[in-house]
Parts: structure tokens; C-alpha cells; sequence
């Protein structure tokens, strides 16, 4: 990890890699996500029938 010296603009760069980065990573999660949810239907159904049951009990 880089050290951060007090220059600002170091600062920004490296805040801006890692929105980047995190960026990056979200979309592959999500990729990967899609991808599970083709190659096996029955648990994606699952997964979607019990999250809609948390969202249904769930008091706001």
C-alpha cells in the first residue's frame, strides 16, 4: 500500500485507482453473479424466492 505523503494530488490519484478498482471488482461480481444464475436456474430461484421473503418480514 502506498504511503501517503500529504500531497494532495498522490492523494487523488490513488483514491481515484481505487474507485476504479472497486469499480472494476463490482462489475465482474456482477458478471459472475449473471453467469451462476445461467448455469444453474433452480438455485438462482431459490436465492430470488428467499430474498423475497427477507424483503417480506422485513419491518422498515
Amino acid at each position: 500500500m502506498p504511503e501517503r505523503n500529504g500531497n494532495s494530488t498522490e492523494q487523488r490519484e490513488t483514491e481515484a485507482e481505487r474507485r476504479q478498482r472497486r469499480a472494476r471488482f463490482l462489475r465482474e461480481l456482477t458478471e459472475a453473479r449473471e453467469l451462476r444464475d445461467r448455469v444453474q436456474p433452480r438455485r438462482a430461484k431459490a436465492a430470488r424466492l428467499r430474498h423475497a421473503m427477507r424483503m417480506r418480514t422485513f419491518r422498515w
